[in-house]
């Protein structure tokens, strides 16, 4: 079955699984889609509210940062912090949380917030945002405290309903014999109705600044908001900052950061992105890693190189005992080593890994190189020519990135509806439940689909 287009946009060029999808859509509202954090040790925040927690947090108010879990409900990560940051009264740096999860959607996860009270957290005031304090911590929270998440994804508008169950079954049962969800960076790693984050991305690797920020302020999409889109096509055609800062909708927030920086230095491109949250500058590298990566797995898989046995000159990466893969424990496969790391890989000590192309990772070598060499002379790339800058420096040295990814605790539950159905699994951090689900639902739309 061929991708849709939008997938290709996003280097998804290919299914991992040949199973017929199931159709439907996800997401029909936020209550469909239900994600719940876990730590690396246990620790869970549930979308109840209820505290289930092994961090030993101290009720002494002089450990310097206080851990909450926060619910919220068809809330963006970096807006609801933003919101309680300001409720607080208090600098956004000031909350630091593990891991973005999705926006429309009901969610559950950890965060810090530093020098502050646990009856301050009383007073937040934010609409479909609820936090419940743990206790005082030393550290704050990062993505090394994160170990993954528990997805209850409710799959609507069924087109075959009554077959559901076993086609669902088939597939994730040849997705466990690939060694797991092919580990493609989902749909919201790009923006789904506006999927530029790694053309900025790109454009910033290469040292174009001004290419960059056009690109994020002003290229249009027919899928966005009428008036978002009519503002950029605007800015388009007058390329008058000032003006734009003035009349680009609210909900632009970020853009409108830029545009008001860029109202009074009209040529400092450099500048009006750092005027961004530090996470969201580096999202847009990551962004173009995460497209180019997705591409080298689409050049795997149509060229029929396993995903859970290694060949010759391939990258592995060891798994530590959480079962998360360690990027910095890397290994080439060569032919002295692969009887050896295989017998690893079938013992689920290690895993395939593919580059995240950065200023400091290499490429694969034997076919897999071949193919990534070929993937970014199509793109344009010389690894050689590329040159740190303020912007790429941000996350642009690059890593290795697991093939698969293991799907864990999956259920497929009942509904009294019979044009929909439940299930729950439990996915490790980085990795996206829309990538099971494209493998399941094998969607001709994406974006009507819900993804």
């Amino acid at each position: 079955m061929n991708a849709p287009d939008l997938d290709k946009l996003l280097g998804m060029e290919v299914y991992a699984t040949k199973t017929p999808g199931v159709g439907g859509t996800i997401k029909t509202s936020a209550d469909d889609f239900i994600v719940e954090e876990l730590l690396v040790d246990g620790s869970k925040a549930s979308v109840s509210g209820v505290i289930s927690s092994k961090v030993l947090g101290s009720t002494s108010q002089r450990q310097r940062y206080l851990l909450c879990s926060l619910v919220k409900h068809n809330w963006d990560t970096f807006t609801a912090v933003k919101n309680i940051a300001k409720s607080l009264n208090i600098d956004q740096a000031w909350v630091q949380f593990a891991g973005i999860k999705d926006a429309k959607a009901l969610t559950a996860q950890h965060i810090t917030i530093e020098n502050t009270l646990i009856e301050d957290v009383a007073q937040i005031d934010v609409k479909d945002v609820q936090v419940h304090p743990i206790g005082y911590v030393r550290e704050m929270l990062s993505l090394f405290y994160l170990l993954g998440n528990n997805f209850t994804i409710t799959i609507k508008n069924l087109t075959a309903p009554r077959a559901v169950k076993n086609q669902i079954e088939q597939t994730t049962q040849e997705i466990i014999s690939l060694g797991g969800i092919p580990n493609f960076f989902g749909h919201q790693r790009f923006g789904t109705s506006r999927p530029i984050t790694h053309l900025v991305g790109k454009a910033l690797i290469e040292g174009k600044f001004e290419e960059a920020a056009l690109l994020f302020l002003a290229k249009p999409s027919e899928y966005e908001h009428p008036e978002s889109r009519q503002a950029r096509q605007e800015l388009q055609k007058t390329s008058d900052f000032k003006h734009a800062s003035q009349t680009f909708p609210k909900q632009l927030r970020y853009e409108k950061l830029m545009l008001t920086y860029l109202s009074e230095k009209p040529l400092d491109f450099i500048g009006a992105f750092q005027r961004l949250p530090p996470k969201l500058q580096a999202l847009f590298v990551q962004a173009y890693q995460s497209y180019l990566f997705n591409r080298f797995l689409s050049g795997r898989i149509k060229c029929d190189l396993p995903l859970n046995t290694a060949q010759e000159g391939d990258f592995v990466v060891a798994i530590e005992r959480t079962g998360l893969p360690l990027a910095t424990a890397e290994k080439l496969v060569t032919p002295q080593n692969i009887d050896q790391v295989n017998e690893a890989l079938k013992a689920g000590k290690m895993r395939v890994a593919l580059p995240l192309f950065g200023l400091k990772q290499k490429l694969s070598n034997g076919i897999m190189g071949e193919v990534e060499q070929e993937i970014l002379k199509e793109e344009g790339l010389e690894p050689e020519n590329l040159q740190p800058n303020p912007l790429s420096r941000t996350s642009g040295r690059g890593s290795l990135r697991t093939t698969t990814a293991p799907l864990k605790n999956f259920a497929l539950q009942t509904t009294n509806n019979i044009d929909s159905t439940t299930l729950s699994f439990m996915l490790l951090r980085g990795c996206y439940a829309t990538i099971y689900l494209r493998e399941l639902m094998k969607p001709s739309d994406p974006l009507n689909a819900g993804f």
